[in-house]
């Protein structure tokens, strides 16, 4: 089985809830940069960087040359940068969450079963 950079993209991509989280990626990245979410630069730099990597015709060992392990350095590229970014929007989610409901009092609440 052969693999190009348009499989492997559609392998990152297949990954459980990552095609409907990023809108989310971008409204992170950009409250990040405004400033208003607190997160260390390396925790979202990194995994952007991955992927870029990974859509980039350069590569460090290149497909045409070492066919096997061209590919391997772009998977294993990808399972260490998108559970990553995954769990980053998960923490943006939260955190996101939280704002909404800072204002927000409960008054009274009722636990059902």
């Amino acid at each position: 089985m052969k693999y190009s950079k348009l499989n492997l993209a559609k392998e990152a991509i297949s990954h459980k809830g990552f095609v409907k989280k990023i809108p989310d990626i971008f409204r992170m990245v950009k409250l990040w940069r405004k400033g208003e979410y607190p997160m260390k630069s390396i925790d979202i730099i990194l995994p952007l960087l991955g992927i870029l990597y990974v859509i980039s015709p350069i590569d460090l060992l290149p497909e045409f040359a070492v066919p096997v392990l061209g590919v391997m350095d772009d998977l294993a590229v990808l399972s260490l940068t998108i559970p990553k970014l995954i769990k980053e929007v998960d923490k943006f989610l939260l955190w996101e969450a939280e704002q909404r409901l800072k204002g927000t009092k409960i008054i009274d609440a009722e636990i059902i079963k």
